[in-house]
């Protein structure tokens, strides 16, 4: 999808609501807008994301990063990330999973989100490194 190669490893610490610098959380219902999952980005992987996509340069990533704020073209773009992300988060003998809301890494995270994100259960912490752009990481926790 960046178009770009992607170096995986293991993070240092899992993303949850106190990581610093703020995450970028994509919430996915299945039927009755139950919450299904959950996937965090911290704001290096979700600006980094957001710019690869859009083919920014990688200087408008940093900057971000920098600033602790996403603009609206890089909100938007991770946005479109973690909407492509529920395919991934579907198979035939699941429910079907969608993305509900996103939420970005200015606002305080709702209680329930952000107890999800610092539970231990169904969960995978990875580093993506995006090849020209820098690191990040991401968790997914189903629910």
């Amino acid at each position: 999808m960046l178009g770009r190669d992607i170096t995986v490893a293991e993070p240092p610490d899992p993303v949850t609501a106190a990581t610093p610098g703020g995450v970028v959380v994509g919430v996915y219902v299945r039927e009755g807008l139950r919450t299904a999952a959950l996937v965090a980005l911290d704001l290096p992987l979700a600006a980094r994301a957001g710019a690869a996509l859009a083919l920014l340069p990688p200087r408008v990533a940093d900057r971000a990063v920098e600033a602790q704020h996403l603009d609206d073209a890089l909100a938007e773009n991770v946005s479109e990330v973690l909407n492509v992300i529920s395919s991934l988060l579907n198979t035939d003998d699941a429910p079907h999973v969608r993305l509900y809301r996103v939420h970005g890494p200015a606002g305080l995270l709702p209680a329930d989100v952000a107890g999800w994100l610092r539970g231990y259960g169904r969960r995978t912490d990875v580093a993506f490194d995006i090849r020209g752009y820098g690191e990040g990481a991401v968790s997914v926790v189903v629910l």
